[in-house]
């Protein structure tokens, strides 16, 4: 095997490589941080209406819900009646789908546990929070920019 080949073939690699990283990293966001409903939202509508995640009534207080938006799994919570939160059921460990749990939420590959109100991390190994999505309540809807 000549030099130029075994060079061809690590380039290819590593091109390899990045894109996938980079197919992955998009994989795993499923729309812009947000906050708690009724407050000030940084996601950019673009244009897109609003859809519909879930029902308020379907969510037990303090507890929480998996649904999906734009096609991806998301997990939906009300901590305390009346305030609406969500994130992405992407866990920031390695791209399994989170479960919601008792007050918390649980991922089935490598027993993360992430804070059902905050999506901060309880136990890893995940190495950072699940990312919040921007969503509000309107006439017992929950709803989110897609």
């Amino acid at each position: 095997m000549t030099p130029t080949a075994d060079l061809s073939r690590r380039a290819v690699i590593l091109i390899g490589s990045a894109g996938t990283a980079a197919a992955l990293a998009g994989c795993s966001t499923v729309s812009p941080a947000g906050v708690e409903a009724g407050g000030p939202s940084t996601a950019s509508t673009g244009g897109s209406a609003p859809q519909e995640v879930a029902k308020l009534a379907d969510i037990p207080i303090g507890g929480s819900i998996s649904a999906t938006l734009d096609g991806k799994p998301i997990l939906v919570s009300q901590p305390t009646e009346g305030s609406i939160i969500a994130f992405s059921a992407i866990c920031t460990h390695q791209g399994c789908v989170v479960k919601p749990g008792e007050g918390e939420f649980d991922c089935p590959c490598h027993q993360s546990r992430f804070n059902g109100a905050t999506g901060e991390v309880i136990d890893g190994p995940a190495p950072s929070p699940l990312e919040k999505i921007a969503v509000r309540v309107t006439g017992g809807v929950v709803l989110a920019d897609s």
